[in-house]
């Protein structure tokens, strides 16, 4: 059973930046693809961006494309989402997802696909 675990979140005012970790209990090599979700209140959970083991990066959710940044240390068993320009739009609980499936790339952003999940981390963008 791989546990994940996210922290960086906070509060953070507009234009400001965070960056997201997601560490796993298991060797990064074990694990395919790595993901990470967002829920906002009253919302359903929306795909952000996942990340192949070997590096290879899904198109980002068009609504952080070019703010938002994923990268993964396999070494450390760890994901990251480094997060620039925040807007009070970007407020959500954001999960890291994971699967040691290999996943056709239209089934990447489906969250039934991903077999563990972490607690969540509350990033709070304030205007």
């Amino acid at each position: 059973q791989v546990q994940l675990v996210e922290s960086g979140g906070g509060l953070v005012q507009t234009g400001g930046s965070l960056r997201l970790s997601c560490a796993a209990s298991e060797r990064a090599d074990s694990i395919y693809t790595m993901a990470w979700f967002r829920q906002a209140p009253g919302k359903e959970r929306e795909f952000v961006v996942a990340i192949r083991r070997s590096g290879g990066i899904t198109p980002y959710v068009s609504s952080v494309r070019g703010r938002f940044t994923v990268s993964r240390d396999n070494a450390k068993n760890t994901m990251y989402l480094q997060m620039n320009s925040l807007k009070p739009e970007d407020t959500a609980a954001y999960y890291c997802a994971a699967t040691k499936e290999t996943l056709w790339a239209g089934l990447l952003a489906k969250m039934s696909e991903y077999d563990y999940w972490g607690q969540g981390t509350q990033v709070t963008v304030s205007s």
